[in-house]
C-alpha cells in the first residue's frame, strides 16, 4: 500500500495524470469499481533510479464519492407533544436543525426523504387491538411472519398513532416539507410491526420476497447515494432501525445526535453503543466534520 497525500490527489484529473510524489516520477491510471462507484483504484508506477515499482492504492474520490441523503423519520404530530398519543418527550424542539438540514442546496444533499408512519386502524402494534385491551408501553406482542410461521419476534404494543389520513399522521406544521424531494409511507400492513423506513423485521424469503417493502432501498440504489444522514423520532426505536438498514444496504450512515430524541433518554448511551458495535451505525455531532462538509461551499 502506498500512502497518498491528499492534497496530491486532490489535483489530479481522471483517468490519466502524471506527477510528482515525494520527490518521485508517477504514473496514475485511475479506474473506476463498477461494484463500488464511489471507489476509485490508482495504479501507481513509480520510477526511481531507473527501476520500475507498481503498487494498487484503493482510495475514495473526495468529490464522486460523496452523494448523500437525508433521511426525517417520523416528525408527526402522534409523535410530538404537546398532544400526541405516543408523545416522543422534547420531540418538536429538534425541529429548527431538522429545517436547517433541509436548506442545504440540491447540489450538496441532493435527496431529502420524510417518512411517515402510516398504519391502518387495525394494526397489529395497537394495544386495543388485542383482547381485553393490555396496557401499552409494558405489554408485549409476538409476530409471526405471515410469509414464514417458523418465524417470530416480540414486540411491545403502543396506543392507536399516526392512523391513516388522521390529524396525528400528518408531518408537523413547523417543519419545512416543501424542501422534501420523497416522502416514504411505513407500516402500512396490518400484520406486522415496521420500525425501520425500508423493510419490516423478517428476513426476504430465498426468492427475496418481503411482508414490506417501502422502496426506501431502491431508491437510494438508483439514485447513487453513498452516505444516508437519519434524524428525527424516535432515537431507540424507528431512528435506530433505519439507520441500521441503510448500514445493511452498503451505505455510510450516521445519526445526528441533535437531530433526534428518544421514547427512553435514560437508555440512550447505551443504545448508542449497541448500534455501532452490532449495526455499524455512528451516532455524531452536528458539529461532526461528516455534518459539517454538508454545509461547506464548493
Amino acid at each position: 500500500m502506498v500512502a497518498l497525500q491528499m492534497g496530491f490527489l486532490e489535483q489530479m484529473k481522471l483517468p490519466f495524470r502524471t506527477g510528482e510524489f515525494d520527490g518521485h516520477l508517477l504514473t496514475v491510471i485511475a479506474k473506476r469499481s463498477p461494484s463500488r462507484p464511489c471507489i476509485i483504484s490508482y495504479r501507481l508506477i513509480q520510477f526511481s533510479l531507473g527501476i520500475q515499482r507498481t503498487a494498487n492504492v484503493v482510495m475514495a474520490d473526495s468529490q464522486s464519492s460523496f452523494r448523500p441523503a437525508l433521511l426525517v423519520v417520523d416528525m408527526q404530530e402522534d409523535f410530538c407533544p404537546p398532544s400526541g398519543s405516543l408523545a416522543v418527550p422534547l420531540g418538536r424542539t429538534i425541529t429548527p436543525l431538522i429545517n436547517t438540514l433541509l436548506t442545504v442546496p440540491p447540489r450538496t444533499l441532493p435527496l431529502k426523504i420524510a417518512t411517515q408512519d402510516w398504519h391502518p386502524p387495525n394494526h397489529i402494534s395497537f394495544a386495543p387491538n388485542h383482547p381485553s385491551n393490555p396496557p401499552p408501553f409494558v405489554t408485549s406482542h409476538t409476530i409471526t411472519n405471515p410469509l414464514n410461521p417458523s418465524q417470530s419476534y416480540t414486540t411491545l404494543l403502543w396506543p392507536p398513532h399516526c392512523i391513516q389520513s388522521t390529524p396525528g399522521a400528518s408531518l408537523i406544521p413547523e417543519l419545512s416539507s416543501q424542501n422534501f424531494t420523497h416522502i416514504i409511507k411505513k407500516g402500512l400492513d396490518p400484520r406486522v410491526e415496521m420500525y425501520s423506513a425500508f423493510f419490516d423485521p423478517f428476513p426476504p424469503t430465498p426468492t427475496g420476497e418481503r411482508v414490506c417493502d417501502s422502496g426506501l432501498a431502491k431508491l437510494l440504489h438508483d439514485e447513487k447515494v453513498t452516505h444516508v444522514y437519519v434524524v428525527g423520532l424516535a432515537g431507540d426505536y424507528c431512528v435506530k432501525h433505519t439507520a441500521y438498514d441503510a448500514a445493511k444496504e452498503g451505505f455510510q450512515t450516521v445519526i445526528i445526535e441533535e437531530g433526534t430524541k428518544t421514547v427512553n433518554p435514560g437508555g440512550w448511551e447505551e443504545c448508542k453503543k449497541e448500534m455501532e458495535s452490532i449495526g455499524g451505525v455512528r451516532v455524531v455531532s452536528v458539529e461532526s466534520e461528516e455534518v459539517q462538509r454538508l454545509f461547506k461551499k464548493d
